[in-house]
């Protein structure tokens, strides 16, 4: 087996903290800019350094946004090994620590993938067509919340501000808030006009849509989460990345808690989903059924509302496991 050298690189803005080790003890610590020419610079340094071929490096880091960019870009054009971890899953990872700063992340980056260097996963970037879906998904997010945090405080001080008053605040938001309306429409148009041309993607939509409470934007969520249905294949891992998961709580006989979902969760899924929940049992007289009985069997509201949003995307993955619109009365092909 070849030698494999680990390294861990912190992000920041301006510059990335790397420590560079082979047995996860002894570390060699490098810094470089965080620019597509510094970075080329860093490699071919470290190439000479310690001389080996970048087919025996792994490269480990964090997800910080934007920053990571032009590091991915060198790495995934030269096809280096490369794993992207949540920041919670490798500060979990390490136990009980103190101190921190940019040196440090990397060398417990480092130590992360050397300790984890059987069960890493490799990171393949998305479609380009997905990742221009996401940044228009993101954008669109954006300038919703701008919109609601405009709007919600107008509608609620209706009754507790003097309405000369209230009319300037309206007055002067009347524009603003006309610009949001229209740009999220734009950028709607635009995220179907995307969908549209792609026929992977299109094929994916009606399938997620035909589903009774699952919007286009709801779909178009879910599809990116799950890397077009690859990354997350199961329903249940989509259902606790989305945190609609239900988890015990206990601990011997003393603690009972009560079977919760976890707060660690993508929340803008979440927030979609409870939304098309509500929808789908406004729309669906199935689900809307399903939610009066359980209320009168007396469970909790909240609890209903979950179970709806787990059937909806046990139905959505259905839907795109077996490539056919939604069917309320299905039959499968042996029956």
């Amino acid at each position: 087996m070849e030698t494999l050298y680990f390294l861990g690189i912190d992000i920041s803005k301006k510059k990335i903290d790397a420590a560079l080790t082979i047995d996860g003890i002894n570390m060699y610590e490098l810094q470089a800019g965080n620019d597509p020419t510094a970075i080329k610079t860093f490699f071919s340094g470290l190439k000479k350094r310690f001389g080996f071929p970048l087919s025996q490096l792994i490269v480990c880091l964090e997800h910080t946004g934007i920053y990571c960019q032009p590091l991915l870009n060198y790495l995934v054009n030269h096809k280096v090994n490369l794993c992207l971890e949540p920041a919670l899953q490798i500060k979990k990872s390490q136990g009980m620590t103190r101190g921190k700063n940019d040196q440090i992340d990397a060398r417990r980056i480092a130590a992360y993938a050397y300790k984890n260097r059987q069960e890493l996963k490799f990171w393949k970037p998305q479609r380009t067509v997905i990742q221009r879906l996401k940044a228009l998904l993101v954008t669109r997010e954006r300038l919703v919340n701008a919109k609601v945090q405009l709007e919600v405080p107008l509608t609620e001080s209706q009754e507790f501000i003097e309405d000369s008053i209230r009319r300037v605040m309206v007055k002067n938001c009347q524009k603003t808030l006309k610009a949001l309306a229209e740009d999220i429409t734009k950028i709607e148009k635009t995220i179907d006009l995307l969908i549209k041309e792609d026929e992977q993607l299109n094929e994916q939509m009606q399938w997620a849509t035909s589903v009774p409470g699952i919007g286009r934007i709801t779909a178009a969520n879910v599809i990116v989460a799950t890397g077009e249905f690859q990354r997350i294949r199961e329903v249940k891992k989509f259902a606790c990345y989305s945190g609609i998961a239900p988890f015990e709580h206990s601990s011997g006989s003393s603690i009972r808690g009560k079977t919760r979902v976890s707060k660690m969760a993508n929340m803008t899924i979440k927030k979609l989903l409870h939304l098309a929940a509500m929808s789908a049992i406004r729309c669906s007289d199935e689900l809307k059924a399903f939610y009066q009985r359980k209320l009168a069997e007396g469970k909790n509201k909240m609890s209903i509302i979950n179970a709806v949003r787990n059937k909806l995307i046990s139905r959505v993955f259905a839907c795109i496991k077996n490539r056919r619109v939604y069917q309320k009365n299905y039959q499968h092909a042996l029956v």
